[in-house]
């Protein structure tokens, strides 16, 4: 392929502008999908939602030295977490399936060996010895690791005397050995690289199983896939899949080579670097809403202001041509902001009934402590999340912030009942002060506390800050709390009476 196939280039883009998309995502269960993975996966369900097209799952499990249990049930949890419903693949099927490679090893064989007959793949019998010695003899001599094309020259008569040995033998593509292939990316342009620099990659593996290489093109091709959003670590595999295509006489998808996410020490995000699973996102109170809109914006812009994007508002607003080429920073604290956000924008019942299992969850997980009974009152539940929300910024931290509310003794310093300029006595007698005119008052309603205890602050010659503070560390245990006669109106009246009580006497 040269420069002179750009307008062919051109016309394939424009047969695919008139056909329904059709995007995949193809990860393999070689370990459990994280979180930039399923941003590859978002992408191309939010283009292939927004032109009506379809988006299609499919596993690629040829690598069975490696595959790990449980790996594709995760990963299809995942992607119901986030919403990310696919038209065919795994379960759901589809007039394309089946949707798992190992399936499909018929198919892959058929086209290797039509590559061998076309002279555009042979079979190696190279054993894993000779190539490690091969290797080892290319680092002595600071060459670059590639296989030495042994296997592509034999002759007729060598490959019998092989085959009749019972060699085992893999096949291997016959890359052009002059001349430049040129990928199309429609992210990057026209990417040239030289034939001499290529290897010839192994297609077929000796157990019958294929490679990436020949398993994605046969897969995109017979499945119809018209984009191939994947990421910009593939961009140097891509000349070989451009030659498997030009060799089975197909057109190649449009490629989009996404740019990689990226840590906040701007490293690509991987398994081993500091790249969260959803589950872990999940188990620490993201919304996945928060999670989605997060994810579709990194790599991906629609200006250079706008943040915050309903699910509907981003299937119509999401195009390819936004997908930008630097890397998207995964920034926790960012991620904690837009969840808050959410959580702000949540009815309070559908809050309540989110933020539950967080709360009635062990406490050795991040629940209530295990004196509280469960399940929990959702109607004081509602009360309590009332008052919180403006401040939560996950549901993991809810019991945190609100177990003073369910709990029947408080742990705190004494001293954080004294506030400045004050001392034991008169925070005593303050709180003494304060429980009479609490018992006296004929509602109890955060409206009806607070003038009554402002009067008393000017009666006793105190702040009210003093005096509140006071109050809200009896109540409470802590120094910082929701509004404080809210707090008081919630709690009601005798267990706020109760703590005063405790109070009191821990001053004595």
């Amino acid at each position: 392929m040269t420069q002179s196939d750009v307008p062919m280039q051109e016309e394939q883009r424009q047969k695919h502008a008139t056909t329904a998309p059709r995007l995949r995502f193809a990860p393999s269960p070689t370990g459990f999908q994280h979180i930039g993975g399923y941003r590859t996966a978002l992408f191309s369900w939010l283009f292939a939602r927004h032109s009506g097209g379809t988006f299609i799952l499919r596993i690629e499990d040829t690598d069975l030295s490696r595959t790990v249990e449980g790996a594709v049930s995760y990963l299809i949890e995942g992607l119901k977490w986030l919403g990310l419903n696919y038209d065919e693949g795994p379960v759901v099927g589809g007039p394309y399936g089946p949707y798992y490679q190992t399936q499909r090893k018929a198919l892959y064989q058929q086209y290797a060996h039509q590559l061998i007959a076309s002279g555009h793949a042979y079979r190696c019998y190279c054993t894993p010895e000779r190539l490690e010695q091969m290797r080892k003899s290319q680092e002595a001599q600071k060459l670059p690791p590639r296989y030495d094309r042994h296997c592509r020259f034999l002759s007729a008569e060598e490959r019998a005397a092989l085959e009749t040995a019972g060699h085992s033998w893999t096949v291997r593509f016959a890359m052009p050995l002059e001349g430049e292939t040129v990928v199309h990316d429609e992210l990057h342009g026209d990417i040239v690289f030289k034939n001499a620099d290529l290897d010839d990659a192994v297609l077929l593996k000796s157990d019958g199983y294929p490679t990436y290489h020949l398993a994605n093109v046969i897969d995109d091709h017979l499945m119809g896939i018209t984009h191939v959003l994947r990421g910009e670590e593939w961009i140097a595999s891509a000349p070989r899949h451009v030659q498997i295509y030009q060799a089975l006489g197909w057109e190649p998808p449009l490629f989009y080579h996404l740019p990689n996410v990226l840590g906040k020490d701007k490293k690509k995000l991987s398994k081993r670097h500091n790249a969260p699973s959803w589950d872990t996102l999940q188990k620490q109170g993201y919304l996945p809403e928060a999670v989605f809109n997060f994810l579709a914006l990194l790599g991906w812009a629609y200006d250079d202001k706008t943040e915050i994007f309903s699910r509907e508002e981003l299937i119509r607003a999401f195009t390819l041509d936004r997908i930008g080429v630097s890397g998207g920073i995964l920034d926790p604290d960012k991620l904690t902001w837009m969840n808050g956000v959410y959580i702000r924008q949540l009815p309070l019942e559908e809050l309540t009934r989110r933020t539950l299992p967080y709360l009635e969850r062990p406490a050795t997980e991040g629940g209530l402590p295990a004196s509280v009974p469960r399940p929990l009152d959702f109607a004081y539940t509602q009360r309590v999340l009332q008052l919180e929300q403006e401040r939560m910024k996950t549901l993991g931290e809810a019991a945190q912030m609100v177990d003073f509310f369910y709990v029947d003794e408080l742990h705190y310093d004494t001293a954080l009942l004294v506030q400045k300029q004050m001392d034991a006595a008169n925070t005593r007698a303050a709180l003494e002060r304060t429980r009479e005119i609490l018992i006296s008052l004929d509602r109890w309603e955060h409206s009806a506390l607070e003038e009554p205890l402002r009067a008393l602050a000017a009666t006793l010659g105190l702040k009210t800050g003093q005096l509140f503070g006071a109050i809200r560390v009896a109540i409470s245990g802590r120094t910082v709390s929701p509004p404080l006669f809210q707090t008081m109106e919630v709690l009601g009246r005798q267990r706020t009476v109760q703590r005063l009580d405790q109070a009191i006497s821990r001053l004595s």
